[in-house]
């Protein structure tokens, strides 16, 4: 369609124009100037050390800015780069993963209790709904549990996605299978937690969001309703979508988690 005045079609060549010009470079200059609520400095500086790696290895490849932008808005590079994270402390295993009381079927830490459905991104959301699609119309683990990820066999209590699972569900593990279980009822005890990983994943994000302003939108997705509305038949995860404050309160719950 064509634009329908002077003024319109001059804006348009001048957003293309700008488009145009993006280049990996401008967008590392905006990692380096983006701010992410909740989280402390040192923080922050590791996650933009951390984005900051994989822009350099974009533009060392030559990868499209395009692309680029595109894995920075769905999450795909929050996601790696939290792997990458994450494969580095299992080499060194922490006494938490040593000792951890995670095993098939424990599925306490399903239960998805919280406001925001466990905080996704939307690559993570269109993984997460098109392993769940086949399973429309089947019982899902709200039929064991209420709050349970829809995800889960009630049966068995094992997770049908487990190869799309999300970082937060890669993240999670417990050294104590009790107080996940008490939790789960509404207690606070001791024993469960997350990687260290994770945070650097959301903060990653959230620096996304930041650098990309103006150029492209950054959502996360509700995990849990993202699973719902898989095995409803819903077509697509934008009914999921999370309002912009979900990420910052992850970033700062997660951040204050980490040091208690």
């Amino acid at each position: 369609m064509k634009p329908t005045s002077p003024r319109v079609a001059r804006r348009l060549a001048q957003k293309g124009s700008k488009s145009a010009a993006l280049t990996v470079a401008d967008l590392a200059n905006r990692v380096a100037k983006a701010k992410v609520k909740g989280v402390d400095k040192a923080l922050e500086e590791r996650g933009k050390r951390i984005l900051t790696s994989y822009l350099q290895t974009a533009a060392t490849y030559a990868m499209p800015v395009k692309e680029v932008v595109g894995e920075m808005a769905s999450g795909q590079a929050a996601w790696r780069l939290g792997h990458a994270v994450r494969d580095e402390i299992l080499k060194t295993p922490p006494e938490a993963v040593k000792n951890a009381a995670c095993v098939q079927g424990c599925a306490f830490c399903c239960i998805l209790s919280g406001g925001e459905g466990g905080v996704i991104t939307g690559f993570e959301a269109e993984q997460l709904h098109t392993a769940i699609t086949p399973l429309k119309g089947q019982p899902d683990g709200r039929d064991w549990h209420p709050e349970a990820c829809p995800a889960l066999d009630p049966a068995t209590r094992s997770c049908r996605a487990y190869d799309a699972r999300p970082m937060i569900c890669r993240s999670f593990l417990s050294t104590d299978a009790g107080a996940c279980e008490r939790n789960a009822a509404g207690a606070e005890e001791q024993g469960a937690g997350l990687l260290g990983s994770h945070l650097d994943y959301l903060v990653v994000h959230a620096l996304c969001r930041q650098a990309l302003k103006g150029i492209t939108q950054v959502y996360t997705y509700s995990m849990a309703s993202t699973a719902a509305d898989a095995v409803a038949g819903t077509d697509g995860i934008s009914t999921a979508r999370h309002a912009p404050s979900a990420l910052e309160r992850a970033c700062r719950d997660a951040a204050q988690a980490a040091k208690a």
